[in-house]
């Protein structure tokens, strides 16, 4: 028995020295973001994309006669420019962090090495302190906050893996996940213990993991979504005539146009949605086992359901023409406000049933 307490015991040290780790690596990642967006600077392409996208339209030419052997005519099919949607601009994708340079795009490889790294050191913290309480570990809000940076992290890889353009999420990604490790590790910490009796249920295994899920890809929406919002301004100020301060052009002309990255963000928003209405019904699955009931209006069940409306409601208005862009954009954005309170606010400041596991 003694024995078994002091191996659990290491593995707790072990997964605090790898969360640590973890965070040094993760630190490394965000100055060598940091000099991917120093360093570059707008390729030729990008800088003759962007003038053509300025100049003024053509007006649509007649279909031009070509003549062919034998006296033969053939009309050329004219040039057909096609918008994403009603009201949007035709402007391009910008080249990225790195600006379409060599130098650039040598940190930038840099900083998704070490994220890779970051994420591994750090995924191997959360399995060995899975092995340390031999449960899932996610049972109190230091275990979530580690689970849940990693997940992000891991669905930011996924995205890149899959050759999305992506790499501009990942500097705030970075930033946000020392944020969150720092807080984890300096105020939410809290020692390796077992779970009281209504937490023992492999529903925590499917109700926990499906929420965390839900909150890492919720938050890449996000960054889109806040991104989005700042290009859109950059965009409009450029479309009235005015002049962007040099540093909000050197950010803003590298990242993908506003129209991408809210396709980016509805996406992401509208692929999870699903997963998070899966999430509430598992929960009350596992409330109806625990507790006896299904539903019981507890804090944390009502701002799981006021999250879900939100979302519900920013994907209903980014169907509805009067609702798309920046309105649609501030409803995602007050979405995963909610989905924030329902994990901070509900957890700390709050009392009710899911307050029993502690911070």
């Amino acid at each position: 028995m003694n024995l078994a307490a002091a191996t659990n015991e290491s593995l707790a040290e072990a997964s605090n020295v790898l969360i640590y780790s973890s965070m040094a690596v993760y630190t490394l990642a965000f100055f060598a973001h940091i000099a991917e967006w120093v360093f570059g600077s707008r390729s030729k392409v990008g800088r003759t994309a962007a003038a053509l996208s300025t100049s003024p339209a053509k007006p649509s030419a007649a279909p031009a006669v070509k003549a062919q052997a034998g006296g033969t005519a053939v009309l050329e099919r004219p040039e057909v420019i096609t918008r994403s949607a009603a009201g949007t601009r035709d402007v391009p994708d910008g080249p990225g962090a790195a600006g379409g340079t060599f130098k650039g795009d040598l940190y930038g490889r840099i900083a998704v090495s070490l994220t890779v790294v970051a994420f591994l050191v750090e995924a191997g913290g959360v399995i060995t302190r899975a092995l340390s309480v031999q449960r899932a570990p996610w049972a109190n809000m230091y275990e979530f906050s580690i689970t849940f940076s990693t997940v992000a992290v891991g669905s930011y890889l996924v995205l890149l893996a899959l050759k999305k353009n992506v790499r501009w999420i990942g500097l705030p990604l970075v930033t946000t996940v020392l944020l969150d490790l720092g807080i984890a590790v300096t105020t939410l910490y809290t020692d390796s213990d077992q779970l009281v009796p209504a937490l023992h249920s492999y529903w925590l295994w499917i109700h926990v993991s499906t929420a965390i899920l839900c909150g890492a890809v919720f938050y890449l929406g996000a960054v889109g979504t806040i991104l989005y919002l700042f290009r859109d301004s950059y965009e409009n100020k450029l479309a009235s005539g005015g002049t962007p301060g040099k540093f909000a052009s050197s950010v803003m002309e590298r990242l993908p146009s506003a129209s991408s990255l809210d396709k980016f963000a509805y996406r992401i928003n509208a692929a999870v949605f699903p997963l998070w209405t899966f999430t509430i019904i598992a929960g009350a699955i596992w409330a109806g086992d625990a507790w006896g009931r299904y539903w019981g209006w507890d804090p944390k069940e009502v701002w799981s359901f006021i999250t879900w409306v939100a979302y519900a409601a920013y994907l209903h208005a980014r169907a509805t023409a009067g609702w798309k862009g920046r309105k649609a954009a501030y409803l995602a954005l007050l979405a995963f406000a909610c989905w924030l309170f329902n994990y901070y606010g509900v957890n700390i400041f709050v009392s009710g049933l899911h307050s029993y596991a502690g911070v």
